[in-house]
C-alpha cells in the first residue's frame, strides 16, 4: 500500500510539470548525435511546408495515419521530442540508433541513469508540435479527429525496465491539447512488442502533445536502457 502511496504521489508529481504549461530549460539535455545530425533532426526540412505547420493536408481529408517516428530523418514524422521534463540530465536519447530496430533502418534509444540529477525522481520527454510548446502558441495543433487509436513499439535492453506511462496529449496552457489518453505502468521485454493507446471517443480536434513517456528511479533503481519505434497514429 505504501509503494502504490508513493506511486500515485511520484506520477501526480511528475505531471505537475506538464499541467502547469512550463517548458525547462534545456542546457543538460544530452541527445547523441553529433550537430548536424541533430540539426537535421530538429528541423527536418524533408517535409512539406503545409505538414510543418501542421493541419492542411489532414484537413483535406487524405487520412492516411499520422506517423510520429518513423525511421530517423522520415520525412513524414510529426512532433518533436523536445519536451524534456524532471531529471532531463539523467537522460541519453538517440533517435538514429541503427542496432537492432523493429523496421527500416534505426530506432530510438533512451539511456535513464535514475541519479536523480535535478532532485526529481523521476524523468520524461514530451514530442511537442512545435518545438519546446508547452500550450502557449495558437493555431498549431493537429486535427487527428480520423484516429482511433496511437500505437508504438517498445523494448527493453534486458527486460523488466518500467515505463511508469506513455501518453498522448495532456499539455495545459493557453492553447491546451483537445484531450488525452495514456497506458501503464508497462514493464518491457527484451524483444520487441506492440503496444496501442484507444482513442475512441475522444476529442482529438486538436492535439499538440503527440506522445509522451515517464520513468522513475523508484521503478529503476539502477537505471534502465529502453527502445522505442513505428510511433503512428491509425
Amino acid at each position: 500500500m505504501q509503494k502504490q502511496l508513493i506511486g500515485g504521489i511520484l506520477l501526480i508529481s511528475a505531471f505537475a510539470l506538464i499541467f502547469s504549461g512550463c517548458a525547462m530549460e534545456q542546457e543538460e539535455v544530452t541527445i547523441d548525435l553529433p550537430e548536424e545530425e541533430l540539426s537535421a533532426f530538429m528541423n527536418d526540412d524533408e517535409g512539406s511546408e503545409d505538414e510543418s505547420k501542421g493541419l492542411s493536408s489532414l484537413q483535406r481529408g487524405e487520412w492516411k495515419g499520422l506517423p510520429v517516428y518513423i525511421d530517423y530523418g522520415y520525412f513524414r514524422n510529426h512532433f518533436i521530442p523536445s519536451g524534456w521534463m524532471g531529471d532531463h540530465g539523467d537522460m541519453k536519447f538517440n533517435p538514429n540508433w541503427k542496432e537492432n530496430p523493429y523496421s527500416r533502418k534505426s530506432c530510438i534509444r533512451v539511456g535513464y541513469t535514475a541519479k536523480s540529477s535535478q532532485g526529481n525522481g523521476w524523468s520524461g520527454v514530451y514530442w511537442q508540435n512545435p518545438e519546446n510548446n508547452w500550450g502557449m502558441r495558437p493555431n498549431v495543433g493537429f486535427d487527428l479527429s480520423s484516429a482511433t487509436k496511437l500505437t508504438f513499439r517498445a523494448r527493453g535492453d534486458k527486460g523488466g525496465e518500467i515505463i511508469r506511462e506513455f501518453k498522448m496529449g495532456g499539455i495545459s496552457g493557453a492553447y491546451p491539447d483537445s484531450d488525452s489518453a495514456s497506458v501503464g505502468p508497462i514493464t518491457l521485454t527484451p524483444e520487441w512488442k506492440e503496444y496501442v493507446i484507444n482513442l475512441e471517443g475522444m476529442d482529438l480536434t486538436y492535439i499538440i502533445g503527440g506522445f509522451c513517456w515517464v520513468v522513475s528511479s523508484m521503478d529503476n533503481p539502477e537505471g534502465i536502457a529502453f527502445y522505442l519505434d513505428d510511433i503512428v497514429y491509425e
